[in-house]
């Protein structure tokens, strides 16, 4: 059984950490986790932008942004993974709800989560695409990023049914 509360519907900036959730062991704030994959995004988004119309130490950059938002996503996947494997024993956890928030994040956070993994997928497509045969094509490795930041909101925040 989940003692978390949903995230605040005044968006992801409010709260900032001020509503802690009493998670055995800790963890980040539904909040932090909205804002860290919001600003990886953009950062993303930026990168790959220059990235496609500038050649040499931009696209260098925007690999280094690719593989490095890519490595925090596996990391982010395998710890939501791993807090979904400890809850799951009282609490039914379903995959669509873990990585995908359905039915179990308030509609405020998961349309901004599951937006941030859109545009993720839609700006990796469109740049690899842009300059194919390039190191740009490793940006369509950072929508697991996304998928693993909503997993990790719903590992420690979601709302799922008792077993």
């Amino acid at each position: 059984m989940s003692n978390s509360s949903p995230e605040p519907e005044s968006g992801p900036g409010g709260g900032d950490g001020a509503d802690r959730d009493g998670l055995p062991g800790g963890g980040p704030t539904g909040p932090a986790i909205v804002r860290v994959s919001t600003v990886g995004t953009v950062v993303f988004v930026v990168a790959s932008v220059v990235a496609v119309f500038s050649d040499g130490v931009p696209r260098a950059v925007a690999v280094a942004v690719d593989l490095g938002l890519f490595a925090l996503g596996c990391g982010a996947f395998l710890w939501a993974f791993a807090v979904a494997l400890d809850r799951s024993r009282t609490t039914a956890i379903g995959i669509g709800g873990l990585y995908f928030l359905a039915g179990c994040a308030p509609r405020p956070v998961r349309r901004r989560m599951m937006g941030l993994l859109a545009a993720q997928v839609v700006v990796g497509v469109a740049a690899a695409s842009a300059v194919p045969y390039t190191a740009v094509a490793a940006s369509v490795l950072v929508p697991v990023y996304g998928l693993g930041l909503a997993g990790l909101w719903g590992a420690h925040h979601g709302r799922f049914d008792d077993r």
